[in-house]
């Protein structure tokens, strides 16, 4: 891309249409993010001094929260700063490091998924062999391989979107991505559309194949075993499997929005934006803290220790 065309800004037109809208909007963002940041950085918090919880599991959910923190920080504060002022641009550099943050986001929270459904896998199929399949050094090795994979891909996606030339440059949307990006160059080009059909392939579906294909293995041994330990095996799974459904129906109308946004109403387009990067991080500690025992307990008695320090 040439500097003269980098140099000028990508406007968002949708914010001037906002109307009466406007305030409850930035209240509704800056409420809903800033609860989101907190509620998740508490339950790490409490993971990380309560070491009884120092097990793979916990340790994947301290990383879906912070991948939820990543996902709302690279989206909300730039739409509560458009909202506040009265020219709502932004640099293309900054778009393509939004772009770039927002699919390691999408990715992570998919990947993340994945590995706890695994560890659910082998601890309720594999019991006895948990202990030495799900140790401390692979859960780090499956981590840096996650975040390395989904790191590289996006950057190459950045660097592809960068060589655009831009003929426009304002779009209809709360944010950047690299769809926004493409459509507003000069030209067409399959590359990237190709390459980012790959990149879903590899970090969202088949995550989610590996999702499914554990609780199909899951439920599979769960059936033949008591009802008490069908009961405990289901609380157990609970909270993953509405974290899991709740993030897949809002990507899955995030990816119908994005092809389709031109056809939809403004109230649409914006709710579907804040469907995927700002109720998934807030609903997700929230789902964890509510279904999972040894957490409220951990909480509990983290709030009563600093009550009693007070």
């Amino acid at each position: 891309m040439n500097s003269s065309v980098s140099s000028l800004p990508v406007t968002f037109t949708v914010y001037g249409a906002l109307g009466l809208y406007h305030s409850a909007l930035l209240l509704s963002v800056f409420v809903l993010y800033i609860s989101g940041l907190c509620l998740n950085l508490v339950l790490v918090l409490v993971i990380c001094v309560e070491s009884r919880l120092h097990r793979p599991m916990y340790v994947l959910l301290v990383n879906l929260s912070l991948s939820g923190v990543m996902g709302s920080s690279s989206v909300c504060p730039n739409i509560i700063k458009h909202l506040l002022s009265k020219r709502q641009e932004t640099s293309v550099p900054g778009c393509l490091t939004q772009v770039f943050f927002t699919n390691v986001y999408a990715g992570c929270v998919f990947c993340m998924l994945a590995l706890m459904a695994y560890d659910r896998y082998v601890s309720i199929c594999k019991p006895l062999l948990y202990h030495s399949i799900m140790t401390p050094a692979k859960v780090k090795l499956m981590l840096v391989t996650v975040y390395l994979i989904l790191s590289l891909t996006s950057a190459v996606q950045v660097y592809l979107t960068s060589r655009l030339r831009l003929c426009r440059h304002s779009v209809d949307k709360l944010l950047c991505d690299s769809l926004v990006i493409s459509n507003l160059s000069c030209k067409k080009t399959t590359v990237i559309s190709v390459y980012g059909l790959c990149c879903a392939v590899c970090v969202i579906i088949f995550p989610c194949f590996l999702v499914i294909l554990s609780y199909v293995h899951i439920f599979t041994v769960v059936l033949k075993t008591s009802k008490d330990s069908q009961k405990k095996a289901l609380q157990t799974c609970t909270p993953h499997l509405v974290t899991f459904i709740n993030f897949s129906v809002a990507s899955f109308f995030g990816v119908i929005y994005n092809r389709m946004s031109h056809e939809v109403p403004k109230p649409v387009n914006i709710l579907t934006c804040l469907n995927f990067f700002v109720i998934p991080p807030l609903l997700h500690p929230i789902i964890y803290g509510m279904k999972m025992r040894e957490i409220r307990q951990s909480m509990n008695k983290v709030m009563k220790e600093k009550i009693m320090q007070l």
